[in-house]
């Protein structure tokens, strides 16, 4: 079997290797504005701010951090919707040398005080709505707070205060800070491409949270997979000025950080943003453009999209070039759809700990069912689930592992864990697929006991830490289980302790005080007694084969 050999499926204008620039990844920044200085960089309801004018704020936000104190290698986190301040957040801490810890605004305090202990930041990018939450938690751990109000950049809002967010003495009004700093040129600072740009957390078998270190070497090699990879239906048909992608998926998840938010910048495409999902939101940006050239997206979210009643309507079909699709399978039934309607698609697979891209569908000649073949300069191999290191033979199952580009750095301080998932440079994903002939491959189980519902990843024994937690539950144990529109849904089985009395709702109620909503069980079934092995241990396998069973019935 030849090296790479799946390189002969790839699209016709795909180059087989790539040359990747020596840049860090602000370097996207620079590029944008000097060759499209007057477009814009972002569309945030309706409102606009050009590459130009966005690299000024940027280069000002990184003088200021540089200002109070921010140096090479410190840690900062960034807990914002999709929004200009987040764009202006992002490369300005990569400017100024710091390391971007990329957290969802809507974790518990629990769930964001672990990262920040972790990674030991010292500032952190937030905004008014979650203050509730963050703000305690800024006090408890001496974490400095630069806040801002989604308002603050939507013209016709007005501006914000300090005084006016009630922000505590030593905490930063994000605009106040921008203003303060008229310094609008490089700051001083060096950064390679080996240099660690960001930690994006992912979860792993214990449930305990790991930091993939991910190097701007990384994220520069994975956003120009993305762009080489859909230059066939896109760059060779449209020109730069009229590039436009639609950023719904968080820029705070790896996937929404490069095919949204770097891949913007890259390819000096127009990103319209939106800070979450609303089908109305969604429609109304889409129908005031022409035409929307790339369209990042998880199944669910394309779902809501093509059997909307109102595509006929707004002429949807015409409007969307291509649907990128992530996080989980697409059905075979949406993949006929989305085809039938004239919209090209791609759907890969990609892990926090590959920056998000690995293997992905050529755009004009994929495989429904698969996820693709490797990207330009992977090597994948699909090995014994026992021995770990011999290849199985093309149609049989094995781990996928991984060697390449966007493969990460490190998991951060977690030696341990580095050692277990990376060998000889070769990323043990956990993940069991089989390859055919062609090179494409299709994933046919877990190792691991993730859930992937609407395209977040859940890790079942992080729930189950959470119904311990209750008074009245003796036993627990998480499962995914399959539905249709999610792809998988959170169901969890108790064991209540003698004598206790509980309903679902106050088992749900009690996770959604301690968990983020995408985690928090959806389905709870009492039992006397849960399925064990022979040492005592819940078999979490059995619980799910038998939802499987009863699905299929």
């Amino acid at each position: 079997m030849e090296p790479r050999f799946w390189t002969k499926n790839y699209d016709y204008s795909v180059p087989t290797t790539i040359r990747y620039p020596k840049i860090p990844v602000q370097e996207f920044v620079n590029l944008a504005a000097a060759f499209q200085p007057n477009k814009p960089a972002t569309d945030f309801y309706k409102s606009f701010i050009t590459f130009r004018e966005m690299r000024n704020r940027i280069l000002r936000m990184a003088n200021a951090l540089v200002r109070e104190g921010v140096g090479k290698g410190d840690r900062i986190g960034i807990a914002l919707p999709n929004s200009p301040q987040y764009v202006i957040a992002y490369y300005a801490v990569l400017t100024a040398g710091g390391i971007v810890v990329n957290m969802n605004p809507l974790y518990t305090h629990d769930e964001l005080a672990f990262m920040v202990k972790n990674t030991r930041m010292n500032f952190l990018f937030t905004f008014d709505m979650v203050l509730p939450t963050i703000g305690p938690l800024a006090k408890e751990m001496k974490l400095k707070l630069i806040v801002t109000k989604m308002a603050d950049f939507i013209d016709g809002f007005g501006v914000s205060t300090a005084r006016d967010l009630a922000l505590e003495p030593d905490w930063l009004h994000f605009s106040e800070l921008l203003e303060s700093c008229a310094k609008d040129v490089l700051p001083d600072v060096t950064v390679t491409p080996d240099d660690p740009a960001v930690i994006q957390f992912t979860g792993g078998t214990t449930g305990i949270p790991k930091g993939a270190v991910l190097t701007h070497a990384n994220l520069v090699a994975a956003t120009m997979h993305v762009c080489l990879w859909g230059q066939s239906t896109v760059l060779n048909y449209i020109s730069k000025e009229k590039v436009i992608l639609l950023g719904v998926i968080p820029y705070f998840h790896v996937y929404g950080n490069i095919t949204c938010l770097n891949v913007g910048f890259f390819s000096a495409a127009t990103q319209i943003q939106l800070p979450r999902f609303d089908i109305n939101e969604l429609f109304e940006a889409i129908g005031r453009y022409e035409q929307i050239t790339f369209f990042p997206a998880v199944p669910t979210l394309i779902t809501a999209v093509v059997n909307n009643p109102k595509i006929k309507e707004l002429n949807i079909a015409s409007k969307i070039g291509v649907f990128n699709s992530g996080g989980a399978p697409m059905p075979a039934e949406l993949i006929k759809k989305v085809k039938d309607m004239g919209i090209f698609f791609s759907e890969g697979w990609g892990m926090s700990e590959t920056a998000s891209m690995g293997i992905i569908n050529p755009v004009m000649r994929p495989k429904a069912g698969s996820i693709g073949i490797p990207c330009p300069d992977n090597d994948v191999r699909i090995v014994d689930l026992d021995e770990g290191l011999q290849d199985v033979k093309l149609g049989e199952p094995g781990e996928i592992i991984i060697k390449g580009p966007t493969v990460m750095k490190e998991y951060w301080d977690n030696p341990e864990e580095t050692k277990k998932q990376l060998k000889d440079g070769w990323l043990h994903t956990g993940d069991i697929g089989q390859m055919d002939e062609d090179g494409y491959i299709t994933i046919v189980d877990r190792k691991k006991d993730l859930i992937i519902a609407g395209g977040f990843n859940i890790y079942p024994r992080e729930v189950d830490e959470v119904l311990y937690q209750h008074p009245k539950v003796k036993e627990a144990v998480t499962v995914g289980i399959p539905d249709d529109y999610r792809g998988e849904t959170v169901k969890v089985f108790i064991v209540l302790k003698e004598g206790q009395k509980a309903t679902a709702e106050e088992i749900i109620g009690f996770c959604k005080e301690k968990l983020v909503a995408y985690k928090v069980p959806k389905l709870v079934e009492f039992r006397d007694s849960l399925p064990k092995s022979t040492i005592g241990k819940i078999l979490r396998k059995t619980l799910r084969e038998e939802e499987m069973a009863g699905s299929k019935k």
